[in-house]
């Protein structure tokens, strides 16, 4: 049974407050608990972003795309961009279930694509939980070219506290400053192949990511060494509900096959417990079998899989 449209409305925004970080929350939670879905809207990180900015500076880019139904919003399209300008932009939406098949998401992905297009972006992704039989078929009808899959993993506790957890050859964490940004860029090169891209507004010269401007925003990046030399690095994330995420995981080449990744993995887990998170996450792209297979071995388990389309 589906509601009719009877006050339609459109909001756009720059950045979330607190009034629609609850509003768009809930909705997310009603979509994920009728369709059995993962959403990766990004929330917590746009609301630490958006109230640890420094200095305002007006709505220059539309991030946020809110559609109402008079009070009650009834749809969300939302706008992440991570690194510089060259890298692809991501959005993902959801629409209440008792008002779908009224065009709401075909209306929220058309300002959306619009939006990135005014931004001269080289390239969008859309997402796409693999079980979202509606989602999938309606990125496929617009064109949309599968790029590739990601995996969300959570870790399991009886798994993780079984397992040996001995940490070869001394590895030590250091908190990043802004120092080490061009050293973290060049690591995320190796990983990830991300170009920092032209300097704007959220980056420091060159378009390079501050690690202390990263903290403000709620993730905190740690060079990883052995004795004085670097040998990798991670991300860690506490988000509002006491999930620790670990993101950007790597260690360099010459450092590999020392399992220096694992120890890397393991510290990242006891520093996240030691925040008291109440669960530990992360994502791991599925064709990387290699970090797949250690993420197992220390007790993590797949959970959901987001597909990636890429979007003429």
């Amino acid at each position: 049974m589906f509601k009719a449209i009877e006050e339609a409305c459109v909001k756009l925004k720059g950045s979330l407050n607190r009034k629609d970080y609850e509003l768009i929350h809930t909705l997310e939670l009603l979509c994920v608990q009728n369709d059995q879905i993962t959403l990766k809207l990004e929330l917590d990180f746009k609301l630490s972003d958006a109230e640890n900015r420094m200095v305002s500076t007006g709505i220059t880019n539309i991030n946020e795309f809110m559609y109402f139904n008079g009070e009650e919003l009834i749809g969300y399209m939302g706008i992440c961009s991570f690194g510089g300008v060259s890298q692809p932009v991501e959005i993902t939406g959801m629409v209440h279930p008792l008002y779908r098949r009224q065009g709401v998401f075909s209306k929220l992905i058309e300002l959306a694509i619009a939006e990135c297009r005014r931004r001269k972006a080289e390239s969008i992704l859309a997402l796409c939980d693999k079980k979202s039989i509606s989602g999938q078929e309606f990125l496929k009808r617009t064109g949309a070219v599968y790029h590739f899959s990601e995996f969300e993993m959570y870790l399991n506790n009886e798994s993780y506290e079984a397992m040996e957890k001995q940490s070869p050859c001394g590895i030590t964490f250091r908190k990043a400053v802004n120092s080490d940004a061009k050293e973290i860029a060049r690591q995320n090169m190796i990983y990830f192949g991300d170009d920092p891209g032209e300097e704007n507004e959220e980056t420091g010269n060159n378009g390079i990511l501050l690690p202390e401007e990263e903290e403000k925003r709620g993730m905190t990046i740690y060079i990883a060494k052995k004795e004085d030399s670097v040998i990798g690095k991670v991300n860690l994330q506490m988000s509002e509900g006491g999930t620790g995420g670990i993101y950007g995981l790597g260690v360099l080449p010459e450092h590999r096959g020392k399992g220096y990744g694992r120890a890397v993995l393991v510290q990242a887990v006891e520093k996240l417990k030691e925040a008291k998170a109440i669960e530990i996450m992360l994502q791991v792209a599925a064709q990387n079998a290699t970090a797949l297979n250690l993420y197992k071995s220390c007790g993590f388990q797949e959970t959901s899989v987001m597909d990636y389309y890429k979007l003429e």
